[in-house]
């Protein structure tokens, strides 16, 4: 039992030092960066307002700076603290007028960060929700997506037609974010099937490009999908079946519902500057044998990545909205 309470005690005695040493390193790193900063802000201060400060403060203030400088240069905690000190007193008593304040401070942050967001947006990457099941099984309702905005080529932000510059096209089998044609406040997402002089053609659901049908082989798997509740409250499962087709160079899945039979499309040549699209859940979609081909001008991106997908929740509580996550689909790739 004595060994016992012997270890014990060495441990309670680690352990407050341990918990000091931790403290001091915190309090070391704080007071680091509190002085970085005052030096980086006094300096500012003497460089802009020259006009305004008498050379015997500015070579106060400057002696000051130097003593913090020295100091952070050092490990001796308390000098740090005392040179940021005095550091911080010149600049109350003689250069509060161009001092920031802590609102000021912030608000820049905030705008900085909210600018760089919106440059993000607008020339990087963009964020959509998939609001519909056109193209399941790639994307499912509830997916949220990551949109590359500059794959292939650089837009106006907020316009509909102007490029500043294009670089590249939409290959056959890339999933594309696209302006809806028919109301451009719409975002549609598709995958491109034909590319300009293209001829496209559909005979039974099957896909022929320029004569030669689609690459594709059926899947032997079950094959079940749903968009989501219906306003009933009952399940809309559907059965479906599963085909890997072949687009270029990209293979990819893709759904037919055999109970619906054949949709067939005429023969139509893709004009100069746009792209034939079509969802991959080829009996429930919208997509260009509707509206027509998407114009490049209209293209806002390509999918990247799923990087948040949720389906609908069984209720309103907590635990049936975290069940209805779909981990699986998190940082999936969209092919």
């Amino acid at each position: 039992m004595g060994g016992k309470r012997g270890h014990t005690g060495d441990a309670d005695e680690r352990t407050p030092s341990l918990l000091g040493w931790w403290r001091a390193r915190t309090a070391y790193k704080r007071a680091r960066v509190e002085g970085q900063h005052l030096v980086k802000e006094s300096r500012r201060i003497l460089k802009r307002k020259s006009y305004r400060i008498p050379a015997s403060i500015a070579a106060q203030v400057t002696a000051d700076v130097k003593a913090v400088e020295d100091a952070l240069a050092g490990d001796d905690l308390e000098q740090m603290r005392k040179a940021i000190a005095a550091l911080d007193d010149a600049m109350d008593d003689h250069l509060a007028f161009a001092r920031k304040s802590t609102i000021r401070e912030y608000s820049e942050s905030i705008g900085v960060a909210v600018l760089v967001a919106l440059l993000l947006r607008a020339f990087v990457v963009e964020a959509f929700q998939i609001p519909s099941g056109s193209m399941i099984p790639t994307l499912e309702v509830g997916d949220h997506i990551f949109v590359s905005k500059f794959a292939f080529g650089i837009s106006v932000p907020f316009t509909d037609h102007s490029k500043l510059l294009q670089y590249a096209q939409p290959q056959r089998g890339d999933v594309i974010v696209f302006k809806y044609p028919v109301d451009h406040s719409i975002d549609y997402i598709k995958r491109v099937v034909g590319l300009p002089g293209d001829v496209i053609e559909v005979k039974q659901d099957e896909v022929y490009i320029n004569g030669k049908p689609l690459q594709r082989e059926r899947v032997p798997r079950v094959c079940q999908y749903s968009e989501g509740p219906r306003p009933s409250g009952l399940g809309d499962e559907r059965d479906c079946e599963l085909w890997m087709e072949t687009l270029g160079d990209k293979r990819h899945e893709t759904i037919q519902e055999p109970g619906r039979g054949g949709r067939d499309f005429a023969r139509y040549v893709v004009p100069a500057g746009h792209v034939f699209c079509m969802g991959d859940n080829r009996d429930n979609s919208s997509d260009s044998r509707v509206w027509g081909p998407v114009d490049f001008d209209l293209i806002k991106g390509k999918a990247l990545i799923v990087w948040w997908s949720r389906g609908e929740s069984e209720g309103w509580s907590p635990v049936a909205w975290f069940k209805a996550i779909r981990w699986r689909r998190f940082f999936h790739p969209v092919r």
